[in-house]
């Protein structure tokens, strides 16, 4: 398995990297760009279920059967990987009304992926880093550990104010209210922060890859989808960033 791990975690990385590329050119087609040709559509609430589900499936079982003792350090990585996924897979889409359809080939590659990081995030957990308990003195635990929290806020609270604006059934309209007022998509924002800090706060290229891999989906589309909100409204905030306050 440790082979098998060594051989994945590096072109699993860079294969990140040319993703982030691609996706600067083609918008993933979900949401805001949905279209039909990329094959067969499914429920959205059915298809987030099915392609979230897996990853904490996943590293539960790569962290729970891996043969490494677990330090309560590594439990509270464990926490804030399921606490994140358990909203995702589970809240998330039962909070959802008038949802649109997602192409079936979308959750697919999104089930795949999942598989494969939560592979190389519970088995490196389970099976190749103790954290001594030492560890949590450690500046990047600590402060890892707030911003995972501080991006798990964010998230939800930005979640709520879209799913608000979603459940009138009136058609895309700009969201307002939370970090809406500096950015566009303070939901990818808030997420990018909790992988930013899982990376911090393992000190792993396992936790890097999830980091690299949140960005390289999610950023592009920021762009994406800040260029629409232009282009669909007239007074749409000039001041607002696409994705990182202040900044871009």
């Amino acid at each position: 398995m440790l082979q098998i791990y060594e051989m994945i975690l590096m072109p699993w990385i860079i294969l990140g990297v040319v993703t982030f590329i691609i996706l600067l050119k083609i918008p993933a087609p979900y949401g805001k760009f949905s279209n039909t040709s990329w094959g067969p559509m499914i429920p959205s609430k059915l298809g987030w279920f099915v392609m979230e589900i897996i990853s904490p499936v996943a590293f539960a079982y790569f962290f729970l059967t891996g043969l490494e003792e677990k330090s309560w350090i590594t439990w509270v990585f464990f926490i804030c990987w399921m606490g994140h996924y358990s909203n995702r897979s589970i809240i998330y889409p039962m909070r959802q009304k008038n949802p649109a359809k997602m192409p079936l080939s979308i959750a697919v590659f999104a089930l795949l992926f999942n598989i494969i990081n939560g592979f190389i995030n519970g088995y490196f957990l389970g099976s190749m880093e103790p954290y001594l308990i030492d560890y949590a003195t450690n500046w990047n635990f600590i402060l890892g550990i707030i911003l995972f929290a501080v991006g798990m806020v964010i998230n939800m609270q930005s979640d709520t104010i879209l799913l608000k604006l979603r459940s009138e059934n009136k058609g895309y309209q700009i969201p307002r209210g939370g970090l809406f007022k500096y950015i566009s998509y303070p939901n990818y924002f808030g997420e990018i922060l909790e992988w930013t800090a899982f990376a911090l706060m393992t000190w792993s290229w396992a936790g890097l890859s999830f980091m690299i891999w949140t960005m390289a989906n999610l950023v592009p589309r920021a762009i994406k989808g800040h260029q629409w909100y232009h282009q669909q409204f007239d007074d749409y905030p000039k001041e607002r960033k696409a994705i990182f306050p202040f900044f871009f």
